[in-house]
């Protein structure tokens, strides 16, 4: 006998189509020799011990689970096989996928819940949906890792169906709390346009909104005689806000003989079945509890895990955007070419040769090239671009199903679209980096890129030369090189002073990545050069203006973003207010010492404690020095230090002038020294001697 456990956030008793159907199937689980169970998901702990003893896990709801995240992760390391029985969108954290039905609906899912979800499909021995929209809908999420389904449609209890040739043609009935989300609005404004109808609601108001004198208010029925009631109603309405996964009320409207005033939201209206063939939607209601515990029994007989098979000749182009959005495609392009038996990447002709170097596993392609020979694929995809703007209308694009629904970074958004082509596929971010490069402590130089392919996005390069200028004062063994585009400013008239150590970099890509697989560290504009120093993760410091780091930030793993817009502009930048825009307050804003004061935190958080380091001043910092203490300003913050002695006041008035070069190792100055990094108001700086 089988142990099998069915995990729910809900009481059965509670009379929806979840309930009913969990109901249904543990019962008829029962009658073929299973020790059925099922857990309410309130104890951790208690719901751990029962998984660790079952054979099979039938996962259904878990958004109202206070641990389900938690639970999802314990299940996944378990060696227990397991189904997913999806009634909502449970990924989401409103159980539902109204973004794809209202644009102004963002960032409507929590990412981890997202990722973690898709581990979850992707893992599962079978995942039952509830119509193929339903499933369509998961696939447009998630791809190959829903592909190991069951469509199963609403469990109807077939036998209790009353249908009646004498018709109710007055009332139009509802059934449950009246609200926007099952489509209330519309029931209200139909009965409004029918003011010689009745319409009884079986629950509560939910609306905010005057109800006209025609709909009445009842207290909930039982659904045996939600079925006799519906045998005898001509007309019945059901107009879903969201996209309802199966609709199992709508079912027993359509079984039940009942003209249908609906939309093309509702699930079970998606079976092949709808709207003519009733025999056939009974048998095949009747026998959707038989055909999950064949399946049931199939997985429980062959425990094994079949791998799925490679892609084929792979073709893959970034067509569309930027130079940095070709580096935010990368690690996208890794994942696929790790479950493809080859891969080519097809690239401008003047990046070739650059790619061709230091893309590892890929072959890399020009596009004429590649567009002319595209017959030797089995697959093509095309990247496009993320957000997609006009990307969709590119041939073989790929559709970014988590634009705008889940708050990341744009590499994790083209990571997300290419795992929906391959099971295998790992949506979480590799480690870096992901060109190889040669930064070691022994290096002497460090880079700049004062330009960008968009001008207005620059900060001012006046500042840059002296930026430059200072860091040869604090870093006088490191040599300087620019990133010098052809459409850059010319940088060498901002010195005040002849810079001998400063070189240019004014070849292509090639020279750009030799530049960069050395540097020490790397500081530039919202600019695809930036995006060029987080491939070979070199130390960042990137200065956003107009345009927010958001989903388009340094990716290096030591990095710093400076946004000049923060806190100095309200206003939302889109091109033409760039263009118009006199001040650009957002970049003119940013001071030298803000720059610098990112650049000895990525350099501390990089080299610190492996290379020599000394102690230096945050410069945004601001002492007033008394004769008992001190009070130290970093921006709103203050910190008094009291003094507890003459020596101490010394040493403390030393440090805070950058005349101590070492970090203490004993004594009251270790302990103040502890606080003032911990508090970032001095900095364990790498002196790269």
């Amino acid at each position: 006998m089988k142990k099998i456990l069915f995990l729910h956030d809900t009481f059965l008793e509670t009379p929806r189509g979840a309930e009913l159907t969990i109901k249904e199937l543990m019962a008829l689980g029962e009658t073929k020799n299973h020790s059925v169970s099922v857990d309410f998901l309130r104890n951790f702990e208690e719901t751990k011990s029962k998984i660790s003893e079952a054979d099979l896990i039938v996962l259904n709801s878990t958004s109202r689970c206070h641990f389900e995240l938690d639970l999802v992760e314990y299940l996944l390391s378990q060696n227990v096989p397991y189904i997913k029985v999806e009634y909502d969108y449970n990924f989401c954290i409103r159980r539902n996928i109204l973004c794809t039905v209202d644009y102004n609906v963002r960032n409507c899912c929590n990412p981890d819940k997202f990722h973690l979800f898709r581990n979850l499909f992707s893992g599962a021995a079978l995942n039952v949906f509830q119509s193929p929209k339903h499933y369509q809908s998961h696939f447009e999420f998630y791809g190959e890792a829903v592909t190991k389904h069951l469509i199963m449609p609403p469990t109807v209890d077939v036998a209790n169906l009353k249908p009646s040739e004498e018709k109710d043609e007055e009332t139009i009935p509802f059934f449950g709390d009246l609200n926007f989300l099952k489509g209330g609005h519309d029931y209200v404004t139909y009965a409004e346009e029918h003011p010689e109808l009745k319409f009884k609601v079986f629950g509560k108001n939910r609306l905010r909104r005057e109800m006209p004198t025609n709909i009445t208010f009842h207290e909930p029925v039982s659904n045996a005689e939600v079925l006799e009631i519906l045998g005898k109603t001509k007309q019945f309405i059901c107009k879903p806000v969201w996209p309802e996964p199966s609709g199992r009320l709508a079912a027993e409207a359509f079984l039940s003989g009942c003209e249908i005033l609906s939309n093309d939201r509702i699930g079970t209206f998606s079976f092949d079945f709808y709207p003519d063939n009733f025999e056939k939607a009974k048998a095949e209601m009747l026998q959707a509890p038989e055909n999950f515990w064949n399946a049931v029994s199939s997985i429980l007989t062959n425990s094994g895990k079949t791998k799925a098979p490679k892609l084929k000749k792979v073709l893959v182009y970034k067509s569309y955007g930027g130079l940095g959005d070709i580096f935010f495609a990368i690690p996208a392009i890794y994942k696929l070419a790790a479950v493809s038996e080859e891969l080519h990447f097809a690239v401008a002709p003047r990046l070739v040769d650059f790619f061709r170097r230091h893309l590892k596993g890929v072959k890399v392609v020009g596009e004429p090239e590649a567009r002319n020979q595209e017959s030797n694929y089995s697959n093509i995809y095309e990247l496009g671009n993320y957000p997609a703007f006009r990307g969709y209308d590119l041939p073989h694009a790929l559709k970014y199903p988590t634009h705008k629904k889940v708050k990341q970074h744009a590499i994790q958004h083209y990571i997300d679209t290419v795992s929906k082509l391959h099971i295998d596929i790992d949506n979480h971010l590799e480690s870096y980096p992901y060109f190889e490069n040669n930064i070691k402590a022994s290096n002497s130089y460090f880079v700049v890129h004062h330009g960008a392919g968009f001008l207005l996005k620059i900060w001012p390069t006046e500042k840059y030369a002296a930026l430059i200028e200072r860091l040869r004062v604090i870093f006088p063994n490191l040599d300087c090189k620019v990133i010098m585009g052809p459409d850059d400013p010319d940088l060498a008239k901002y010195f005040s002073k002849p810079m001998p150590h400063v070189e240019f970099i004014t070849g292509g890509m090639e020279d750009v990545g030799e530049a960069m697989a050395g540097a020490l560290f790397h500081i530039g504009n919202d600019a695809g050069i930036t995006h060029v120093a987080g491939a070979f993760n070199v130390p960042t410091v990137g200065i956003y203006g107009p345009t927010g780091p958001g989903s388009w930030g340094s990716f290096a793993e030591h990095n710093e973003l400076i946004w000049g817009k923060k806190g100095v502009c309200n206003l939302k930048c889109n091109y033409d207010v760039i263009l118009n825009c006199a001040h650009r307050i957002c970049l003119t804003s940013v001071t030298l010492e803000r720059v610098l004061e990112a650049l000895y935190k990525v350099l501390q958080r990089a080299y610190y404690p492996q290379n020599n380091s000394q102690l230096r001043l945050n410069p945004q910092v601001s002492i007033e020095f008394g004769k008992k203490d001190c009070l130290v300003k970093l921006g709103e913050n203050e910190l008094l230090l009291e003094y507890h002695s003459n020596a101490m006041k010394t040493e403390v008035e030393k440090l805070l002038s950058s005349e101590i070069s070492k970090e203490p190792n004993a004594g009251d100055l270790k302990m103040v020294t502890d606080v003032l990094v911990q508090q970032n108001i001095i900095f364990n700086v790498p002196t790269f001697a």
